[in-house]
């Protein structure tokens, strides 16, 4: 989950089906479930771009753009090619600063490596 708190909006990752719901923080209601990646264990909001991101066991990372408190779309599904469902996201606001930290678990020909992504507009 990550908060928009001047917006009031919760983002959530479900799997259940596989999505994005984002709700209204003041009043509960549901604003959007839009499709997501499978397999996802984290979630994270980057304020500064109005972008989520989640990254998901599939092989992808969903990344959805924040158009206003009540209307978002599918940006673009990064292609992993691996099952990484676990990552880390460190935005400064900056451009050119900002990384996305994918955790990529060891296979039988390699072991675990961290992926950095450089988060572009």
């Amino acid at each position: 989950m990550a908060l928009d708190e001047p917006d009031h909006r919760l983002f959530v990752a479900t799997r259940t089906p596989p999505q994005l719901a984002v709700f209204d923080t003041n009043s509960g209601r549901l604003v959007v479930a839009l499709p997501a990646v499978q397999d996802s264990d984290d979630l994270y909001y980057d304020s500064a771009r109005k972008r989520v991101y989640i990254p998901g066991g599939e092989g992808c990372i969903s990344v959805f753009q924040q158009d206003d408190a009540d209307h978002y779309k599918v940006l673009t599904k990064v292609q992993t090619a691996i099952g990484a469902r676990t990552a880390g996201y460190f935005g400064k606001g900056r451009k050119g600063f900002d990384r996305f930290y994918l955790a990529v678990p060891a296979r039988a020909d390699r072991g675990a490596e961290v992926w950095i992504y450089t988060v572009q507009d």
